[in-house]
């Protein structure tokens, strides 16, 4: 295995709730009150459509994509989900630093360290909402292909946090079978203050529709002693999931980078950032000013 290289799941596609459009000369993101599978292979027009995604559009209400049936690849919610704070380099699109809220791995002069993280609320290097949440979901979509995923990306809190929960509770109920049980990723809607009683959107892990909590731990009992009689070594693929993913410092390949700073930390899409709670002492006016306008993160695809 080659040392420095995140060793991570095959990806067959995207899934997301929004896409990057160009307006007045700049790409930026625009919301969505769906969701969108796309192929890897962009066009002129942006990502090509999957053919899930017409597939699912079909059968569901009034050709809007709210909810996906998928099930988790494994078993350790932390490797279905991994989130983290993370911070761009505008110039090259590089990480420069990511962090859990107490340690951080950060490219300085001298080269990569391992520095406290304070989180980007009270960090110097994160000011002007540069930082943020970055979360990736592997789900798999096709019976053919159990160990091919489709990833959701996003930078939102609410997803972040609802899916995290989601994820540990699931794992708790059903007697750590997470990689069996029927799921589906499903679009919510919200209104705050901060996001001026508009709606702003973010994906929930939920049972599949038509289906009891109840129903769905006996289903993934079921699966679960099936593929146990087959030799199928659920644990082994979670320890090679968890090596793979340790064996890099970042998780994204230089490849990907552009297009996940295009959609998530652009310039023209800093007037989304959160508000960050730093020390405003030494800000000008214009700059305070400039953070008090700044919305909430959530607002954002």
């Amino acid at each position: 295995m080659i040392k420095g290289l995140a060793i991570t799941p095959p990806v067959l596609g995207r899934i997301c709730i929004g896409r990057v459009v160009e307006k007045n000369g700049k790409r930026v993101p625009e919301k969505d009150d769906q969701f969108t599978i796309t192929s890897q292979v962009q066009g002129k027009d942006g990502w090509v459509l999957h053919p899930f995604d017409e597939t699912l559009r079909k059968a569901s209400l009034n050709g809007k994509l709210r909810s996906i049936p998928v099930r988790l690849l494994f078993n350790d919610p932390d490797l279905n989900l991994r989130s983290e704070y993370s911070l761009f380099d505008r110039g090259n699109g590089r990480p420069m630093c990511v962090g859990n809220g107490d340690v951080c791995r950060r490219y300085t002069p001298i080269g990569m360290q391992a520095l406290p993280c304070p989180s980007p609320d009270v960090c110097e290097l994160a000011r002007g909402g540069f930082c943020k949440p970055y979360g990736r979901l592997n789900v798999s979509l096709a019976d053919d292909d159990e160990l091919g995923s489709f990833i959701f990306r996003t930078t939102g809190y609410n997803s972040i946090r609802t899916l995290a929960a989601r994820l540990a509770y699931y794992q708790g109920v059903s007697g750590n079978l997470l990689s069996c049980l029927p799921l589906q990723l499903q679009l919510r809607g919200k209104s705050t203050t901060q996001s001026h009683r508009t709606p702003i959107y973010y994906v929930d892990l939920t049972i599949r529709s038509g289906m009891s909590l109840e129903e769905a731990i006996v289903n993934a009992r079921e699966l679960n002693e099936q593929r146990k009689s087959i030799g199928f070594d659920q644990s082994s693929l979670d320890e090679a999931a968890r090596a793979g993913f340790a064996n890099g410092a970042f998780e994204d390949s230089e490849e990907e980078i552009p297009a996940i700073v295009d959609e998530f930390y652009s310039e023209a899409n800093q007037d989304n950032a959160r508000e960050p709670q730093t020390s405003r002492e030494n800000l000008s006016l214009k700059e305070k000013l400039e953070i008090k306008a700044m919305k909430p993160e959530d607002a954002q695809p």
